[in-house]
């Protein structure tokens, strides 16, 4: 399966579609993405807070380093520039890499008023080529819109919350006005009903496909990168398997009128666990 690649403001590129290993323990991370690997995920979704880069860093040596794009992320007790630098050498100590292709701070944290700081650190790491591509998660239309104004380089990407109960328009608008990728996050509402909705199953039995499915390849069809996750065989080659149908636009007009506004992760304007 060969999956189409999304430009980056930077210059670089991405995979549109990449595996996460959210909640995966570190001692099964290396078989559910080594999974992946073999089913031509070449995107790889981590973080310093799931506590499985090393489990995620074994299953990559087993592909050439050129041929990966591996993103890690930035937790909201390391923020500040030092301390930014260190977790982010902890992290690439973990994963076994010499550098990584996308490092996001994980929150903004407002209420504690580093992310700027924070977002120059991973400026240094730009400049020095250890973080190819640097980027940011969960910000808001305001902490993004901070960080346009104050700082140097435009965030590659915004990873949020993004399904078709949550489809955050005003931010997708946001970002399209500055060149930013939106990276969507539990794109299948992490199994909390999304995919029991009557459209999704009746548009995917239009096209011979699952809930999941349908659900992905919406999120694909207005642009979006997206990292599903699942530890699953069967539903890690499920979900890769999205290009080879289209949507219509009727199914995404009614897609688009699924949008309740709900969250099923924090309210990123004031969670700031772990700081």
């Amino acid at each position: 399966m060969t999956v189409p690649n999304m430009d980056l403001i930077d210059g670089r590129a991405m995979p549109q579609l990449g595996f996460g290993v959210f909640q995966v323990p570190d001692d099964e991370a290396e078989r559910a993405v080594t999974t992946a690997l073999q089913h031509g995920y070449r995107s790889i979704d981590t973080a310093a807070v799931y506590q499985n880069e090393r489990g995620t860093g074994r299953a990559l040596r087993d592909v050439p380093r050129d041929e990966l794009f591996v993103t890690t992320k930035l937790w909201n007790s390391d923020h500040g520039r030092d301390k930014t630098l260190r977790a982010f050498d902890a992290s690439l100590e973990r994963l076994g890499l010499d550098y990584v292709d996308l490092y996001l701070i994980h929150w903004p944290m407002p209420q504690n008023g580093t992310y700027l700081e924070t977002w120059r650190a991973l400026e240094e790491l730009q400049r020095d080529g250890r973080a190819r591509s640097i980027g940011v998660s969960n910000f808001t239309v305001e902490t993004l819109r901070h960080v346009l104004a104050e700082t140097d380089v435009v965030p590659a990407i915004n990873q949020i919350e993004l399904h078709p109960y949550l489809q955050q328009a005003g931010l997708r608008a946001l970002h399209a006005e500055h060149g930013i990728r939106t990276e969507a996050w539990s794109p299948l509402g992490q199994g909390k009903g999304l995919l029991n909705d009557p459209a999704l199953a009746e548009i995917g039995r239009a096209h011979g496909r699952t809930p999941a499915q349908v659900a992905l390849r919406w999120s694909l069809q207005l642009g979006n990168v997206v990292i599903p996750k699942s530890v699953t065989p069967s539903r890690i080659a499920e979900n890769i398997d999205v290009f080879g149908f289209e949507l219509t636009a009727d199914d995404m007009k009614r897609i688009g009128e699924l949008d309740q506004g709900t969250r099923v992760g924090p309210d990123p304007a004031t969670f700031a666990a772990g700081a």
